[in-house]
């Protein structure tokens, strides 16, 4: 495909600006030098935060975390992208603080462990950690992108008995088979193909049957209100699309919208 054709100006700017700050040298695999570019990606793109807005960091059952807002009857808990080895609280700041200032919402944005100095379930036990003490505290919905939605639909599907209200996922990588479709249409795609997915998967490690990492191997039927944002040019975007289907089979929450003309954003290259 000619996504510079297929894109609209306006994305195909902000691939440029994105693709700019990647050396053509960069060790796709040198993570320390992959985050320091990544995080001065997310610098550059950084919004600012909506005036007067309360913002917090401190720890959660022993976990790093930004509090957004004040205290409100439902908490949302984000995690971020960045392939499982990439980003934190300072790359999806001013995404948090939006969320919180339109919402009315608290928000919890968690900044987890990271592979590969981490093991790949290091992740999801620390929004475990997390999303148990929001749950104390009140009604949560979970919120992700990229490796965050992931993350955010390992949790949904193992942890039943926590009453989440509701998830939503941007974009995510929900592990059905990387073959057919989207996979092979989207290969080659702006800001992450095929290729990058390969190598943060190998990265993360871990049995590609346990529903800790992979949200397709969890328990659909006991999912909360799922709702799932897809992009076009992505070779995960039928990755939603399947969850969906499994999803409504067994539980009627459940809305996937695709959003046309957008890639993966956000999310740092491994190629």
């Amino acid at each position: 495909m000619d996504y510079r054709s297929y894109l609209s100006p306006e994305i195909v700017a902000f691939v440029d600006e994105t693709i700019a700050f990647y050396p053509e040298d960069l060790d796709p695999r040198d993570w320390p030098a992959q985050r320091a570019v990544y995080d001065r990606m997310a610098a550059h793109f950084h919004r600012g935060r909506p005036e007067g807005l309360a913002v917090l960091d401190c720890e959660m059952n022993g976990v790093p975390v930004r509090l957004y807002g004040a205290v409100s009857p439902v908490t949302v808990v984000y995690a971020h992208g960045g392939g499982f080895v990439l980003g934190g609280l300072e790359s999806h700041d001013d995404v948090c603080a939006e969320m919180a200032q339109r919402t009315g919402c608290r928000v919890v944005s968690v900044d987890y462990r990271l592979a590969p100095e981490n093991p790949g379930l290091a992740a999801y036990e620390d929004l475990v950690r997390v999303v148990e003490l929001c749950c104390v505290e009140g009604p949560v919905i979970l919120c992700g992108d990229s490796a965050g939605a992931s993350l955010s639909a390992t949790v949904s599907g193992t942890r039943a008995d926590l009453g989440l209200r509701g998830q939503v996922l941007v974009y995510p990588g929900l592990g059905f088979p990387h073959e057919g479709g989207s996979f092979e249409q989207h290969a080659e795609a702006p800001l992450l193909s095929a290729r990058d997915l390969g190598t943060y998967r190998e990265v993360l490690g871990g049995d590609p049957d346990d529903p800790r990492l992979v949200p397709a191997k969890g328990t659909l039927s006991a999912l909360p209100p799922t709702w799932l944002f897809p992009a076009e040019c992505d070779p995960l975007h039928d990755d939603a699309l399947r969850y969906a289907e499994a999803a409504r089979a067994q539980v009627p929450r459940c809305t996937c919208r695709a959003t046309p003309g957008w890639c993966m954003v956000g999310c740092g290259r491994a190629t």
